[in-house]
């Protein structure tokens, strides 16, 4: 079985090819991954806890030289040497866990 192509020339005018670039990339854009913001709130001594894109996270806990990490649903992520370890392997966990969490910045 034989297929024939035929080419044929196509004039664009200035703003389609501009609505065209457009359009592309918002399309490219919307396929990109947004991780939700991440900020820390020093709750109580020794004791910080995260918010995840508006939604409570999880927290870490200073246990003498240690700091707990544990997850939005109380799930134990990992013993750290330090604070900044520890809400960093939280802060991964909840990017995997809950990739659709996305809202706005305010």
């Amino acid at each position: 079985m034989s297929m024939t192509i035929s080419h044929s020339d196509v004039t664009l005018d200035t703003d389609t090819v501009d609505t065209i670039a457009i359009l592309e990339a918002e399309a490219a854009a919307a396929g990109q991954v947004t991780r939700a913001q991440i900020t820390w709130t020093e709750a109580d001594k020794g004791l910080w806890v995260a918010s995840y894109g508006g939604y409570y996270g999880g927290t870490v806990d200073k246990q003498g030289a240690h700091y707990f990490a544990s997850d939005t649903f109380g799930q134990y992520i990992g013993d750290y040497a330090s604070l900044e370890d520890a809400q960093a392997k939280l802060s991964e966990h909840l990017h995997l866990m809950l990739p659709n969490v996305i809202r706005p910045i305010r």
